[in-house]
């Protein structure tokens, strides 16, 4: 049995590195019937064209789909698309959720002559402990740094559809890598999805970039209201200080964060409020209508196998039952 790292997943088709050479591989029918997750970066093992098994992984990230990444390195562009401070914060608290290191890049950095964009910028970031830098992929400013940054790691770039991803990988690769890119439409300030799907491209023998189709339209609809504090530390810190255990810091008396409120960037706040708006949709959910889910999954003898469902465990129960009847009614008859 061979063991080796996913390093695309495109169709129904797994492409796997192992000992420096590609293989492409199909899923196990009994991975499929378990539904298991498989993410670019999973380590496995497979044998003739087939994985068999889906290696334990450190950490992930669904979305964008990548697993066993040192860091997230989040792409906006300064202008075109214009830079929104709320999909910034969505993407910061949505790393922070999944306990990853992240990395602020602001790209198209050539387009702004405002440097009251990169002032509050730095002014929001730097004292939440973010590293930072500004690249212009077209004229080469900063390309070191984002090489620098990039270096011994694996990492995992996200951002919008549009901000110069492709770019900077084209940039910073060896002769060979060229993906194609594309301009932001002038009519709505949105790019175009040139990157389909993830790929795990080799920078040096020691640095990787998993790169990764654009996105916008994550949400907050898979955690508590509750929760969602501890994804700004801005906020966080004074949740100790406030009345009540539960306080959601919007309109509750005795709030210790809304006493605060002259330390916290209006964006970041704004950026929780609407956060704290999803998840209350998520618990309604849970509320009324239950999201439990079933494992497909159970342990046999240190053997992971498929489960039977609860709803097949009764019908297999029914049908016992239904036989016992007959048999006792067959006896009476005769």
């Amino acid at each position: 049995m061979q063991k080796g790292q996913i390093f695309k997943i495109h169709s129904d088709f797994y492409y796997v590195n192992s000992e420096g050479k590609s293989y492409e591989c199909k899923l196990r029918e009994i991975l499929k019937k378990q539904k298991q997750k498989v993410y670019v970066g999973d380590f496995v093992e497979f044998e003739n064209g087939a994985i068999e098994k889906i290696l334990p992984r450190y950490n992930h990230i669904p979305r964008p789909s990548a697993a066993n990444i040192d860091q997230v390195i989040i792409i906006s562009a300064v202008k075109e698309p214009e830079l929104s401070f709320s999909q910034l914060n969505r993407y910061i608290a949505f790393a922070k959720y999944h306990g990853l290191k992240t990395v602020l890049c602001f790209n198209k950095n050539d387009l702004s002559n405002d440097d009251s964009t990169i002032e509050k910028v730095f002014s929001i970031y730097e004292p939440l402990g973010f590293d930072i830098l500004f690249t212009s992929a077209l004229e080469g400013d900063g390309v070191e740094e984002f090489r620098e940054i990039l270096k011994g790691k694996t990492s995992v770039l996200c951002g919008a559809s549009g901000v110069g991803k492709s770019s900077l990988i084209n940039a910073v690769c060896p002769e060979g890598v060229n993906l194609r890119t594309k301009e932001v439409s002038k009519k709505t300030q949105r790019g175009t999805h040139t990157t389909r799907h993830c790929e795990i491209i080799n920078i040096d023998k020691d640095s990787r970039l998993v790169d990764t189709p654009g996105f916008s339209n994550l949400k907050f609809d898979f955690l508590l209201p509750g929760e969602v504090d501890s994804l700004f530390d801005e906020i966080y810190k004074y949740k100790g200080r406030c009345k009540f255990p539960d306080c959601l810091h919007i309109s509750e008396s005795g709030c210790a964060v809304k006493e605060h409120l002259d330390s916290i960037d209006i964006t970041r706040y704004e950026s929780y409020k609407e956060f704290v708006e999803e998840a209350k949709e998520y618990k309604e959910k849970v509320k009324y209508q239950g999201i439990k889910t079933e494992t497909s999954l159970k342990k046999i003898n240190n053997r992971t196998a498929a489960k039977i469902s609860s709803k097949k465990r009764q019908k297999a129960r029914n049908t016992v039952n239904q036989n016992v009847y007959k048999d006792i009614e067959d006896e009476r008859i005769d």
